[in-house]
């Protein structure tokens, strides 16, 4: 083990909705198979504002104060015994989830589906694994990628989201040649039409209910065609709001000149009338991929999907994605992607951070896309 002295660092602990501490806390030595990484960047996102805002992520709620922040990237201090290809100095990514890398799901290389996987900033397990809002973190060697040289570490906490796009291409078979449509352009979805790009997408449409974000995806290169959705009140049943999300879906690809829709349908938000539409935005034998979580269940217009071959897919997380994240993210395939860090703090200015997460805009009316502490 290489040397390391017992020492205090700081960390933005929660200990319930909106009540973040910064903490100094003993950092213990790697123990074995673990290194200890200076934490250097953490991208915020949906999980980590609904555990501030609300103390919980769907089921899953905070049971002891709690360290968030799972998109990140560092630089190695020191290295316990049995960890192999890494040294103090070296920059790497911090993959969040440790997997037992026994089971069935783990030796079949679906290590994502792992049942007794820790996440760290997840209150899905108890105790709960800490998150990267930390000066210093122990970490498993096997979950720490090595940066290439060109790759910032802003970038490198960039290969956690864009993992989850690339397990999700994957699954639904991206590749050149295809029309790509992206409901929800936040981060993910933001992502999703980078990654269609590189790929060779014939075109990238993009449909959300914010025209700020709309117009940055295209102003950027994201998208080159955009809808935003009217604002309408709730429907007051079923029937209606399968109605209009199959009616929004042809004004959106009437303005898209695709009537035929999409071979590939990315739902980002996990909102019901977003998955609705998805099925009929999807062309005859088109895949719909479902990204966004958000709501539990969901009615679906499946005779839509049945008649015309239109499969329903799902993907969750990611698995052995962060090699091909970090060289996408340092070649420059992804144009203008460093664009999405719209905003800075320091790991002192947590809270700050989180509400400005929440509000989507910052004191001067400036869009808030990703907030990176660092």
């Amino acid at each position: 083990m290489s040397p390391v002295s017992l020492q205090f660092h700081r960390a933005a602990v929660l200990h319930g909705p909106r009540d973040v501490h910064i903490e100094e806390r003993l950092v213990p030595p790697p123990q074995h198979d673990q290194a200890q990484v200076a934490v250097r960047a953490t991208g915020l996102c949906g999980s980590d504002l609904h555990y501030y805002l609300e103390g919980r992520n769907g089921d899953f709620a905070i049971q002891h104060p709690l360290v968030l922040g799972h998109e990140a990237a560092g630089t190695i201090v020191s290295v316990g015994v049995g960890v192999r290809n890494l040294y103090p100095g070296q920059r790497v990514a911090i993959e969040a989830g440790v997997m037992c890398r026994r089971c069935d799901f783990c030796k079949s290389g679906r290590y994502n589906l792992c049942k007794s996987m820790r996440f760290a900033s997840s209150a899905k397990t108890f105790p709960h694994l800490d998150g990267t809002l930390q000066d210093r973190m122990n970490h498993p060697g096997y979950v720490l990628h090595p940066l290439p040289d060109n790759c910032s570490f802003e970038q490198a906490a960039l290969a956690e989201p864009l993992s989850v796009l690339i397990h999700a291409s994957r699954r639904v078979g991206l590749r050149e040649g295809q029309r790509i449509l992206v409901l929800g352009v936040g981060t993910i979805g933001i992502l999703a039409c980078a990654l269609a790009k590189s790929y060779g997408a014939t075109q990238v449409a993009a449909i959300d209910i914010n025209q700020q974000r709309l117009d940055f995806a295209k102003a950027n290169g994201f998208a080159s065609r955009t809808y935003c959705l009217p604002a309408l009140p709730r429907a007051e049943s079923t029937d209606e709001q399968l109605r209009r999300a199959r009616e929004n879906v042809q004004l959106a690809l009437a303005k898209f000149d695709t009537p035929d829709g999409y071979d590939i349908v990315f739902e980002c938000t996990g909102a019901e009338p977003c998955v609705q539409m998805s099925v009929h935005a999807a062309a005859t034998g088109g895949k719909v991929m479902l990204i966004g979580m958000g709501s539990r269940n969901v009615t679906l217009p499946l005779s839509a999907a049945a008649l015309r071959e239109v499969d329903i897919l799902a993907s969750f997380r990611y698995c052995k994605t962060y090699p091909e994240a970090l060289s996408m993210l340092a070649s420059g395939k992804l144009k203008n992607i460093e664009r999405l860090v719209t905003h800075r703090l320091r790991l002192h200015e947590t809270a700050r951070a989180f509400d400005l997460l929440a509000r989507g805009q910052d004191e001067d009316g400036n869009m808030v896309m990703k907030v990176m502490v660092c």
